[in-house]
Order: structure tokens, then C-alpha cells, then sequence
């Protein structure tokens, strides 16, 4: 079933009074649930729109009711949560210091503006002081093959832990965030999904890029949705706080409710967990690499403890190659550079062992630190997978990481596009690299040709290729076309679609969302849209932050 018109939204949504809300504010970021009966139950049957939109939006609602009639009763509750994890005694919403509990009581903030609901995930049958407090968990969605998903609005107003923000988010970082999220699925890349993107007019003042020029941008809410929404942070600031009752009750719900593979009853269940944690971590930065991603604010509130990627801000999809790449202006120190994020993994997993060790005995420290020193071998087997993947390498050869570092040192020095350069060579014939006959439409690879040192590297590519056993040429481009993307959303088109919603046009963003859905497919409309071609003139100085 899927919650993209979860009741509570579609009153945003209609512009009515929303119904109590039961911030859940986690100690990290605030959280909700609905303060309905003690479990919202029912059949979408039961769904009701109001008329208080346009004919536009109201198709668009009609629609999503009449795929939503045809779904089995679902439900949405806190009470999984609220019956182990404490909740904040003060029932008030202004900013302050929280200490011993989980979440906080608080009410998402309506717009009082006309409100439009810009796009939508059609997900059909489902296969989260740190941070800036304008999150609510509305509570946890149970499908009908009883999977739990936990709903979250961002950008719904203040909370106990805005600390001098607004609480709202902007249409700029709220299409950029439904988009991304949505895209890294598509690619294969554990995420929060986003369910649904609802605009208004009203007023969010932001300084863009920090040089205390401050604009005024219309807010936008998310309603976006993962399995858990707790972070490393989330453990870290109990630690930080001495509350160690309440740190161990976290995690053992955290481990019950996600971690199925260690017992709750076993002495050694934070060192099983944490390795489970760290494996999976270096799986997910390995990943990031391998589309060219970089997050942008890899901070310990923004790595989720089910290693999946969380919290689209100032992120970027590399264009051309950089181990250097900063997609966040705000990173004056380039501390996030995408060449160091898998560092920034481990530097944010040793945090959430320094979390741990309070819990653990002497010799569960040193097990769980030797865990750690494991996560380079970890990260780098991965990396290794990966990027032979990408050139169609079967079996083990000596020189595999010859030739993949050769490659991307010739994409370094030619400033060669990194997404397209590998979706060229899937396309290309041995013959045609053979010759070194490369068609212009192959612009990325047109680049690298320049180098003096490309036909070497052709030859040995071409030399590693044959010794692939019981292969062909035809198969061997077949099996790099689905690793290798030809469209992920590069911030030239995220801006593109964010500049037409402004004026409320939002035609480019649900045509990246369809596209980007099947990203390894080519695509007419998006080669007329030149979303495999050349960063366009006009973008070349764009600019994110970390404002939104």
C-alpha cells in the first residue's frame, strides 16, 4: 500500500487544520506520529478529498484514490515506538535542551498559503542536539505483507530542536531531495524513498550561499519514508549526555526492530551489530563511488545506522572526474571531497564506537575495534567489484587495479565525464576501440582519446577483455549497460526543473522522475532534453549549499 496520501498529508495538502500530531522529535531531529486512535487502521476506501483544490490537483488526488481503493486495509502507528522509547514530559514546542528521552510532543506547522502537490512516487507494494529540527515522523506504515515503513514530513515547521531556524525547507532542496532520493533507488543504491512533494507560497527567507545576501524562496514539505530514521547521531548524543540507561534501551529496540540477524538476549549483541554496521557502511560508500555521488554533509546526524543514504542537502553526482569534487560550497576545507568519503565512513563509524564502549566490556572493546580496522579491506573489495563491473571484467587478473586506476587517471587529467565515460565504453565495440575509431557522439571518450597515453590503455583493456571466459563482445556490452547509468541527476538538470517549479511549472520534474527511474534505459525524451550530453554553457559556475 502505498502512504503517499497518507490521511495526515492530504490535509496539508487541502490547506484544512492538520490533526495533532505526535512529534516523535528523536534527540537528533523531531519526529511524529498522528495522535488518532492509538493506531490509524483502514481500507483506503475510506479516503475523502476535499474540493478546496484546483481541477489540476484534484485529477491528480482522484487518481491516487482510485489506485488506493483497490489496496488491502494498511495501518500507521506510534505506539511501537512510544511503548519502549521515552517521551519528552514537556508538552510545549520551543526551542530548548531535551534530555531523557527519545521524542517530543509538537505539532507540524500547516502552510497558509494556497498549497499544490507538485509530484508524486507511485511506489505500488513497498519492496526516519544534532541536526536542525524540522522533521516529524508521522508514525511507522504497516503494508499489507506487514512491512514497516516509518513516514516523515520535512520541512513541517519548528520543533524543540530547531534551535534558531524556521523549521521549513524550500522548493529549491525539497524538489532536489524528492528527486535524488528517488533516482538513487533507481540505481540500486539502499535510501529514504520520497512518497510525495507539496509546494506553497508561502515565505521562507534563506542566504543561498552564505555571503549574507538573504533571499526570499517559497517553502516546500517532503513527505519522505524509510525503514528507520535513526543515525549514528542518534546513539552518539546519548552517549555524549551520560544517559546510559536510555542509550541501551535504544539500541536494543534499534537491533529488535532492524536487525533480526542478532539476538537481543546475546551478551555480544553491540559487537555483532556493530559489525554488521560497519560492513554495510563500506558497502554503501563503495556504491556512492561507483555512480560518482557525493553526499556533501557526511556528518555522524546524516549516516543512517541501517547504512542507507539519508538526508539529500548540498549532494552532487561528479561531472567530470575529481577525486577532489565538492558539490557543498560551503565546505571550505573540502572536508567531504567525494576522494574522501570513504574515510569520512570510518571516521564517522569509530564516533558510533566511541558511542558504544561505555555498554561494552574490555574485551568486546578490543573486538569491536579490530572490527573497525577491517572496514579499508571492507571498503576497497567492494570499490575493486564495482568499477570491474563497470568495465566488464569477469574473474580475477593481475593488473585489474592497474587498469582501473590507469583509467581514472587518464579521466583526471582530461577532466572527462565520469557518468558517461563508462556508459560510452559499455556502447562501444571492441572493434571500433580496436581501431580507435571513436564516434563523435562518444564526446566523453572523444575527451580521454586526447591523451597520449589512451591507446595504451585501450590495449590493455582490449587484452583483459579477451581473457574474459566464454564471453562476447555483444554480452560483454549487454552486462555493462545495467551497471553503468546513462542519466543520474546531475545538478544542471535538478536546476533546470527547480527553476520552472518556481514559476510553478513542474512538467521537468516529473519528466527527470520518470527518467530517472530507469536510468540504464535510453531514453527519447531525455536526449532531446540533452540529459546525456555536455553540462550546458549556462551551468557550468552553479552552486549548491547546505541553505535549504
Amino acid at each position: 500500500m502505498t502512504p503517499r496520501i497518507g490521511f495526515p498529508f492530504c490535509c496539508l495538502m487541502r490547506g484544512l487544520p492538520c490533526p495533532p500530531l505526535f512529534l516523535l522529535g528523536v534527540t537528533c531531529h523531531a519526529v511524529v506520529r498522528c495522535s488518532l486512535p492509538p493506531g490509524l487502521q483502514g481500507s483506503a476506501r475510506l479516503l475523502h478529498l476535499s474540493t478546496n483544490v484546483s481541477s489540476h490537483e484534484l485529477g491528480y488526488c482522484e487518481a491516487e484514490a482510485k489506485l488506493a481503493s483497490s489496496l488491502d486495509f494498511w495501518t500507521l502507528s506510534s505506539e511501537n515506538l512510544i511503548a519502549v522509547l521515552p517521551v519528552d514530559p514537556v508538552q510545549e514546542n520551543y526551542v530548548r535542551k531535551v534530555k531523557n528521552c527519545i521524542f517530543s510532543i509538537a505539532f507540524p506547522t500547516p502552510f497558509k498559503s494556497r498549497v499544490r502537490l507538485a509530484a508524486v512516487s507511485k511506489f505500488g507494494i513497498w519492496a526516519g542536539q544534532l541536526g536542525d529540527g524540522r522533521a516529524h515522523l508521522i508514525g511507522i506504515y504497516t503494508n499489507r505483507q506487514g512491512e514497516k515503513w516509518e513516514l516523515q514530513l520535512k520541512g513541517s515547521g519548528k520543533t524543540p530542536y530547531s534551535r534558531n531556524g524556521d523549521g521549513r525547507a524550500v522548493l529549491r532542496s525539497s524538489v532536489r531531495e524528492f528527486l535524488c532520493s528517488e533516482a538513487m533507488h533507481s540505481l540500486g543504491i539502499p535510501t529514504s524513498r520520497a512518497a510525495s512533494l507539496v509546494v506553497s507560497d508561502d515565505e521562507v527567507w534563506r542566504g543561498q550561499l552564505y555571503n549574507g545576501n538573504i533571499v526570499k524562496e517559497r517553502g516546500a514539505v517532503v513527505l519522505r519514508v524509510a525503514k528507520s530514521w535513526f543515525r549514528i547521531g542518534s546513539l552518539e548524543i546519548l552517549a555524549h549526555y551520560g544517559e546510559l540507561d536510555l542509550l541501551r534501551t535504544l539500541l536494543d529496540f534499534i537491533i529488535r526492530e532492524h536487525f533480526p540477524s542478532v539476538k537481543v538476549t546475546e551478551p555480544n549483541r553491540y559487537v555483532d551489530f556493530f559489525s554488521i554496521v560497519v560492513s554495510k557502511t563500506a558497502r554503501l560508500m563503495a556504491l556512492w563511488m561507483s555512480v560518482g555521488f557525493a553526499h556533501g554533509v557526511c556528518n555522524t546526524d546524516n549516516f543512517s545506522l541501517l547504512s542507507i543514504t539519508i538526508d539529500y542537502g548540498p549532494f552532487g553526482f561528479m561531472e567530470a572526474y575529481n577525486p577532489d569534487f565538492v558539490p557543498n560550497t560551503s565546505d571550505d576545507e573540502r572536508r567531504y571531497k567525494i576522494g574522501n568519503q570513504a574515510n569520512i565512513g570510518m571516521f564517522n563509524l569509530n564516533k558510533l564506537l566511541q558511542a558504544l564502549n561505555p555498554l561494552l566490556d574490555p574485551r568486546q572493546k578490543q573486538l569491536a575495534a579490530q572490527i573497525l580496522e577491517g572496514y579499508p579491506v571492507l571498503y576497497y573489495t567492494r570499490f575493486r567489484a564495482l568499477f570491474k563491473a563497470k568495465l566488464g571484467l569477469l574473474g580475477e587478473r593481475k593488473g585489474d587495479d592497474d587498469l582501473i586506476a590507469f583509467l581514472l587517471h587518464l579521466m583526471a587529467k582530461t577532466e572527462a565525464d565520469f557518468t558517461m565515460t563508462f556508459r560510452q565504453l559499455s556502447e562501444m565495440t571492441q572493434s571500433q576501440l580496436e581501431e580507435l575509431d571513436i564516434p563523435q557522439q562518444f564526446w566523453a571518450l572523444k575527451m580521454i582519446s586526447k591523451h597520449k597515453l589512451f591507446p595504451a590503455w585501450v590495449s590493455q583493456y582490449l587484452l583483459r577483455l579477451n581473457s574474459n571466459t566464454n564471453d562476447s563482445d555483444s554480452e560483454r556490452r549487454k552486462r555493462m549497460t545495467t551497471v553503468n547509468p546513462r542519466y543520474v541527476l546531475k545538478n544542471w538538470m535538478a536546476e533546470s526543473a527547480v527553476r520552472k517549479a518556481e514559476r510553478n511549472d513542474f512538467s521537468e520534474v516529473r519528466l527527470l522522475q520518470h527518467i530517472l527511474q530507469h536510468p540504464f534505459q535510453k531514453h527519447s525524451a531525455a536526449e532531446k532534453a540533452g540529459y546525456s550530453s555536455p553540462t550546458p554553457s549556462w551551468a557550468k559556475d552553479l552552486r549548491v549549499s547546505c541553505s535549504s
